[in-house]
């Protein structure tokens, strides 16, 4: 670590400790690398990927404004090479290309697989861009570097859960999720990838049991905590206890104490919208959930999240707010040019998406499978879960029925029940499908 001394050594190993546990605390010691060691490169690389995890446009603004200082005070060529990629793999995510990053971390990673934080940040980013394949593959090609003894081989166990999850091999996924929070129990990306195993078989049960038995584990002091409590709700829906969801999208996911982040936010919308689709009465919360995304006057920063502020500006009936959003991501890509990486998710699949959500709430319901039919298999390309994105799964085989398109309801519901046979909603669905197919059934 050139010009880092020892103390701001210290420091930077915290910090990892502390990105990788989720802890809040990481900002703290990362500001404490460069307070005690001022050109540490990797403090300032450090610093620039936290200002770009949380998919705020405001803090990687501010971090590419520091980042920037940096790079004119150390030159690039008096740094190690492994300091140089990290520097070039937060340059281009600073400059809008993930996926550049996500490449140069791994091809980092090949030649030093123990570096925790191009691991950590590249699976992370492997995550914005739904790239299912890396999620697994970037972990698991540095696991047979590593020592099981060693301290954090469990954390990386619980990313490679995770990637296992993506990729379908829920079996294998749940079982190095498990040994992942074994070896440390607070590990919540390992119990994220434990609950994401149980909710893609349909184990809802097992799923809620899971989570109560280490709730002191997960459901505070960490960044992932209201994701986790999404996932709970998620469970609780699937079995039918909507007061128990309501419950603890109040607690936990969106109130009038919430910071407002875009994280948590997208969690809050996509909880409600799945509520929405089932027609559930949500008792006035979509209002204050709207005007949450409002305040924050996003531009076109990840479009994964403009979704979600369309799902909430059309549950709270803003559609001016909804077709607003839709027309200044437009003109956007008109002046952008072919750079970032989110030109292309908002162009190919953000807008289609926003304008059929946008189409649902107008009970336009042939308009939306128009929209969404073409880009089931492409969901994926603007980031996110399986988990996440299965409420635009859910959009399309809700439009469907209603459009009246009863041989594409069939299709879609079939392939669900045929992976998830345990999944209460596929066969609620499936009841009012075959309820309207009978002579009088409407």
């Amino acid at each position: 670590m050139t010009d880092t001394g020892a103390a701001a050594v210290r420091h930077y190993e915290r910090a990892l400790e502390d990105l990788l546990f989720f802890r809040e605390e990481v900002s703290g010691q990362a500001g404490a690398v460069l307070k005690a060691s001022p050109r540490c490169a990797l403090g300032h690389v450090l610093r620039a990927y936290l200002g770009l995890l949380g998919t705020e446009e405001k803090d990687a603004a501010q971090a590419a404004e520091a980042f920037t200082a940096f790079r004119r005070e150390v030159p690039l060529e008096g740094l190690s090479v492994r300091e140089q990629m990290h520097v070039q793999a937060a340059a281009c995510w600073l400059g809008g290309d993930l996926h550049r990053a996500g490449r140069l971390l791994g091809d980092l990673v090949v030649a030093h697989p123990h570096d925790v934080l191009a691991l950590a940040v590249g699976h992370q980013i492997d995550f914005f861009t739904g790239n299912a394949v890396l999620l697994r593959d970037r972990i698991g090609g540095a696991l047979a570097a590593w020592d099981r003894e060693d301290p954090h081989y469990g954390l990386l166990q619980g990313m490679y859960a995770f990637g296992l999850e993506e990729c379908g091999h829920y079996a294998l996924a749940e079982q190095v999720g498990l040994e992942a929070v074994e070896a440390n129990a607070r590990d919540v990306w390992g119990i994220h990838a434990v609950v994401h195993a149980y909710e893609m078989q349909g184990r809802h049960e097992d799923g809620i049991g899971y989570l109560d038995a280490r709730t002191g584990a997960w459901s505070a002091g960490n960044y992932l905590r209201v994701h986790n409590w999404w996932h709970y709700a998620l469970y609780l829906l699937e079995t039918e206890r909507t007061d128990e969801v309501l419950a603890v999208y109040d607690a936990a996911l969106h109130h009038e104490h919430s910071p407002g982040a875009a994280m948590e936010l997208l969690d809050a919308a996509a909880l409600l919208w799945r509520l929405y689709l089932a027609g559930t009465d949500t008792g006035g919360r979509w209002p204050a959930l709207a005007e949450a995304w409002a305040r924050r006057g996003d531009g076109p920063h990840y479009a994964f999240n403009d979704v979600h502020a369309v799902m909430a500006y059309v549950g709270a009936a803003r559609t001016g707010d909804a077709e607003r959003l839709i027309g200044e991501r437009e003109v956007w890509l008109r002046e952008a040019g072919a750079g970032p990486s989110n030109v292309a998710m908002t162009a190919e699949i953000g807008l289609p998406v926003c304008r059929a959500l946008v189409a649902y709430g107008q009970r336009r319901y042939a308009d939306v499978v128009e929209l969404l039919l073409p880009l089931r298999y492409r969901f994926q390309e603007f980031g996110g879960s399986h988990a996440q994105r299965d409420a635009l799964q859910k959009t399309l085989v809700e439009a469907a029925l209603r459009a009246g398109q009863y041989d594409l309801g069939r299709a879609l519901l079939s392939e669900r029940i045929s992976l998830r046979s345990r999944c209460p909603s596929n066969q609620r669905a499936w009841a009012r499908l075959t309820a309207r197919q009978r002579p009088g059934g409407g």
